[in-house]
């Protein structure tokens, strides 16, 4: 039988587990929101638990907390951190009060139970560990913090990853031509390599645009406390904050410059997540254009071979799918679909305060973390070692009708047309049909259709 205590808050009496570390206000969230299963992810928690640290720290600078409780809360917080279970201590489901106050006080209420031990007195969930601040400044710039901890130390190293792997890959295939398509329809020849310098130019863009949201994501909310005025604080405190957890995270944090703007509204979280699903929407092609190149091996495209990685089929001997490219393709999607979900939760900024803020931080977490496998994973289990069939590539090019194309300023739209058509039709190669149809000799022809002659 489980043992309970009773502890008691401004609305009664309740019972909370004797081993829990969290206290009644946990308790209560834990009974009013049955609802996923699903808690805030292990960073926002980790930084959450840094942001306390950092806030006892600027306190007792500034004055405002003794040296002695503030000593402790810093070592409990420190005692969290390299607890390898940390996550059993904050049980609060992610679809919660919308400021996020329920996981602001769990964490409140852990540390200052673990803080008290090391204080040998009473270390207060509120009047101590929450000092001068408030769920509504603390969540929001634990949104920011832990996004910008995720984004420079595992997204951005995995883009990087990703644009040099395709770029040596490049540079291997530069001699190598194959049939370009449009509407999924033969096209112009070109280089292989020029197909993935395309891919390489988006994650470039991707890359410059999440770095351009850097700067405001490093603003943080701290010192607004509950509106943006800053009641009950110290004036330095954001400052001082914000100047503590850049030198624990190496980034460079900053308090707001508009601290109503940033507890009222969640701009700056939209617009991440307005790039990540950017980002998402490059990998879906990338991903894309490995699947149909890889199609076959008989009955499709058959440009390259992915490596075989697991059996594809529970029923058809032999069948091998492109899982890598499908499982980033899914990745795409739920991406896109998070996104979604930001955007409609950036709308509920109702006067000064955002109310769906854990479900941003959520699935902007989610985001920032599945991109950043995925590009390490697309990177080395499909572009790194993916084989080109060059006599198939070599195949469809000798009958590509689209290679009349190049004869259009000799002999015009017109006849390169009725070449075109005819070699088609007749399944013959080009050359063959072009040298019979015109008066320019077949060696010319040849020079004029060899794709490596072409821009």
């Amino acid at each position: 039988m489980s043992k309970y205590r009773i502890e008691r808050d401004s609305l009664g009496e309740l019972e909370v587990p004797e081993t829990a570390l969290y206290g009644i206000q946990t308790q209560r969230a834990i009974h009013n929101f049955p609802i996923s299963g699903r808690t805030l992810p292990k960073i926002f928690i980790e930084s959450l638990i840094k942001l306390k640290s950092a806030a006892a720290s600027a306190n007792s600078k500034l004055g405002c907390l003794d040296k002695p409780i503030a000593k402790a809360i810093i070592a409990a917080c420190r005692q969290l951190l390299d607890t390898p279970d940390l996550m059993r201590h904050f049980p609060v489901d992610v679809f919660q009060t919308g400021s996020g106050t329920s996981t602001n006080m769990n964490a409140n209420e852990v540390i200052a139970r673990l803080a008290a031990q090391h204080f040998g007195g009473e270390v207060h969930p509120n009047d101590h560990v929450n000092y001068g601040q408030s769920s509504n400044d603390v969540i929001p710039s634990v949104i920011h913090i832990s996004a910008a901890i995720v984004l420079e130390h595992e997204l951005l190293p995995a883009l990087n990853h990703l644009n040099t792997t395709i770029r040596t890959k490049a540079k291997t295939l530069t001699g190598i031509y194959k049939t370009g398509r449009t509407h999924l329809m033969d096209a112009v020849p070109l280089r292989f390599d020029a197909t993935l310098s395309a891919w390489a130019q988006q994650l470039d863009n991707n890359r410059q645009m999440l770095v351009q949201v850097k700067p405001f994501l490093h603003q943080l909310a701290l010192g607004g406390t509950a509106v943006g005025n800053g009641i009950n604080t110290d004036p330095g405190f954001g400052r001082e904050c914000a100047e503590k957890l850049s030198t624990e995270l190496n980034l460079s944090f900053t308090q707001g410059r508009n601290l109503y703007a940033l507890i009222s509204t969640q701009d700056t979280a939209v617009s991440l997540s307005g790039q990540l699903k950017s980002l998402a929407v490059s990998l879906m092609k990338i991903a894309n254009d490995l699947r149909w190149m890889n199609s076959g091996p008989l009955a499709g495209l058959g440009e390259i071979s992915l490596t075989a990685l697991q059996p594809g089929s529970s029923i058809m001997p032999g069948k091998v799918n492109p899982v890598i490219p499908e499982s980033a393709a899914m990745v795409a999607a739920q991406v896109i679909g998070n996104d979604a979900a930001i955007t409609v939760a950036g709308q509920s900024g109702n006067f000064e305060l955002n109310v769906m803020l854990p479900l941003i931080a959520y699935n902007l977490l989610d985001s920032l973390c599945l991109l950043s496998r995925t590009c390490r994973i697309l990177a080395d289990k499909a572009v790194a070692d993916f084989t080109v069939n060059q006599k198939q590539l070599k195949k469809s090019l000798s009958r590509n009708p689209i290679l009349a194309t190049a004869l259009n300023p000799i002999i015009g739209y017109e006849k390169a047309a009725e070449i075109a058509k005819r070699a088609y039709l007749e399944e013959r190669p080009v050359v063959e049909v072009a040298a019979e149809m015109t008066d320019i000799s077949r060696e010319e022809i040849e020079i004029l259709l060899a794709p490596q002659n072409w821009p």
